[in-house]
């Protein structure tokens, strides 16, 4: 977990100054006033005995939650979180409403720890999920609705280049390359001459590498994976903000499932989806998110929140219809970032099966938090932005597949 100490940022000395006006984006709107989050009142607690079908099991365990900050000690928050309101896919607007988000957040190459060295090769995990052929939200397009939209990763990828570094990659196991075609991902990559991978493959690379998950794992020692995905020096995961059948949300975290290539992880051959992670579902598909986000860390989290749906995760969940929330979310800590996002949804992030939305499976933010992965207490937050109740939008839980 990282906690960042910041200097006088342009933005922060132009509002106060009173001159805040020259340095605002067009729909973009957040307060530099760091606020603590609202707590959800603690849930009871449950202790889950460990399954005897897993390597490692970890119960899930919620953490008491304290009040450290007094008038007398300043608050030393666990992580920062940066929200901002930004109603558009407007290219312009997007673009200054990331930076000044980056900026909160200490920068992209600023700090002892910098997210982006100087010269690093960059991949940025995407969500794409389902493809092309498995849209159907009649009336809204998949990257406004299930899909990272490609406006925010031109927007990311312009900053990381504008910050020195020397290659992007543009990284999803697609379930066809027609949804880097039709979803717009061709033209971002060529405008930023990014390479576009497609993680089922091994190419451009001869054969596929390992990525231990290390003294912690869970399910799995370690993952296969495109080998760009070890050689990079910054992972970054831009993803969607939405419900989860199976998860009850995903968002950074849960984004890393489509960084393996899901012919190596199926039980047959004819199927299409990971279905050796689902097996046991309500226990090992949440632990396999922890042990694929400590094979490969994030160190940027950047949450799609603008346009997406509720109710699930993908057009052919019931009840999936468009919602715009108009809003962006960053943090260091995918945690934190995954956390806030849970709760601007209406959910408690530290809620436990079967409390919604974890209706299906254990908390998976619960499990990283106890293995020290982040935090998902909200009072331990520091919020970049509105407060998390100021830009509360209420999503409608998953409750199961289309018939």
């Amino acid at each position: 977990m990282v906690t960042l100490r910041r200097a006088l940022s342009r933005r922060q000395f132009l509002q106060i100054v009173g001159a805040a006006a020259l340095g605002a984006s067009a729909g973009c709107q957040s307060s530099l006033v760091p606020t603590a989050s609202p707590t959800f009142p603690p849930p009871p607690t449950l202790t889950l005995a460990p399954s005897t079908s897993t390597p490692a099991a970890v119960v899930e365990t919620g953490a008491e939650v304290t009040a450290t900050s007094t008038a007398s000690v300043p608050w030393d928050p666990d992580a920062q979180v940066c929200i901002a309101q930004q109603a558009t896919y407007e290219r312009k607007a997007l673009r200054a409403c990331l930076q000044e988000m980056l900026e909160d957040l200490g920068g992209l190459s600023g700090g002892e720890t910098p997210i982006l060295p100087r010269g690093a090769k960059v991949a940025i995990k995407v969500n794409l999920t389902g493809g092309v052929s498995a849209h159907h939200l009649d009336g809204a397009p998949a990257i406004e609705t299930i899909a990272t939209h490609p406006e925010v990763v031109r927007a990311l990828g312009e900053l990381l280049l504008d910050a020195g570094a020397s290659q992007l990659f543009i990284v999803e196991a697609v379930y066809e390359w027609q949804s880097y075609t039709e979803w717009g991902y061709e033209e971002i990559a060529k405008s930023l001459n990014a390479t576009l991978i497609d993680l089922n493959d091994a190419k451009p690379y001869a054969g596929f590498t390992t990525l231990p998950v290390g003294p912690g794992a869970l399910i799995y020692q370690e993952f296969t994976v495109n080998p760009i995905l070890a050689e990079v020096d910054t992972f970054i995961s831009a993803a969607k903000m939405k419900c989860h059948i199976e998860c009850g949300v995903t968002h950074s975290l849960k984004n890393l499932v489509g960084m393996v290539p899901y012919p190596l992880y199926r039980v047959k051959n004819s199927d299409g989806t990971r279905s050796a992670f689902h097996e046991d579902s309500k226990s090992r598909l949440p632990r396999i998110v922890v042990d694929l986000n400590m094979a490969r860390p994030i160190h940027l989290a950047l949450i799609d929140g603008i346009k997406t749906i509720e109710a699930g995760e993908g057009s052919w969940a019931q009840n999936a219809r468009q919602v715009a929330p108009g809003l962006l979310i960053a943090s260091r800590d995918p945690v934190a970032a995954d956390s806030a996002a849970t709760a601007i949804m209406g959910f408690d992030p530290t809620a436990r099966y079967p409390a919604a939305p974890f209706t299906r499976a254990d908390n998976y933010l619960n499990i990283a938090y106890n293995l020290d992965l982040g935090t998902n207490l909200l009072d331990k937050i520091e919020i970049l932005g509105p407060t998390i109740e100021a830009v509360r939008f209420p999503f409608a839980p998953a409750t199961g597949y289309k018939s």
